[in-house]
């Protein structure tokens, strides 16, 4: 018996009592960056559902503004019986000389925010208001103009929006395909359809998709969505055409 507590004492070395103590750091150190880690998880997914919830309030202000716009519209009307073709003509005119302003909210944390339209799309189920401007700060709250005309006029209206992994702003934006439709409703209330026609992803530093040269040669309107991709290293882009 004494032989066996003997050998078993000779085997415990000083090289093992110090792997030991290292596996002990080790494990505790894994344990504390597993709560790191957690509690940074937790804390993003709250902050982004605030940011959501700014975005909802934003965007249920700017639809009860539409809506009372649009009250006043059909009061004011004059019922004028008109020729298809003279009828399209006064549409248009219309469309192309009406001014679009921003519209300013305060959400219920007192910041204010600009927005000039409304972006949905019903394959994957959005629909956010699009701030005028674009900043790191504002991306956090809702999607972005990057660039373009007025919404739904002449030319190639550009949005950028996060892509987030729960799906939240443009994280669902890959789904789409060519054929589903993108609705942009301007401050006028007046909702335009677009069309996916193409998409592909492109470098941070290509800036070709906010071309407006085509639009305005051809007096077409046309919707970019833009967001990151592939971790954030490229971008997706996401071609839409008037119906």
């Amino acid at each position: 018996m004494n032989q066996i507590l003997v050998s078993e004492k000779l085997y415990i070395t000083p090289e093992l009592r110090r792997k030991k103590r290292l596996f002990r750091i080790e494990f505790f150190l894994s344990v504390f960056l597993v709560c790191i880690l957690s509690s940074y998880y937790i804390y993003a997914e709250y902050d982004r559902n605030k940011n959501e919830q700014l975005s909802r309030e934003v965007l249920a202000e700017v639809q009860t503004d539409n809506t009372i716009k649009q009250e006043e519209e059909d009061d004011s009307t004059l019922i004028i019986v008109l020729g298809e073709e003279e009828a399209n003509k006064a549409d248009d005119t219309i469309a192309e000389n009406t001014q679009i302003t921003t519209n300013t909210y305060t959400a219920t944390d007192g910041t204010k925010y600009s927005t000039e339209a409304v972006v949905s799309i019903p394959s994957i189920d959005i629909s956010y208001p699009v701030l005028t401007e674009t900043s790191d700060d504002l991306l956090e709250i809702s999607v972005n103009k990057y660039f373009g005309p007025n919404p739904n006029e002449i030319g190639n209206y550009c949005i950028v929006g996060h892509n987030y992994r729960n799906g939240k702003m443009f994280g669902r934006l890959s789904e789409l395909e060519n054929g589903d439709v993108v609705e942009l409703q301007d401050l006028s209330g007046r909702t335009v359809k677009y069309k996916v026609y193409n998409r592909y992803v492109v470098k941070p530093t290509d800036t070709r998709c906010t071309s407006q040269k085509y639009c305005r040669e051809n007096a077409k309107r046309e919707l970019t969505l833009i967001t990151c991709t592939n971790y954030g290293t490229e971008r997706l882009v996401v071609k839409c055409r008037e119906v």
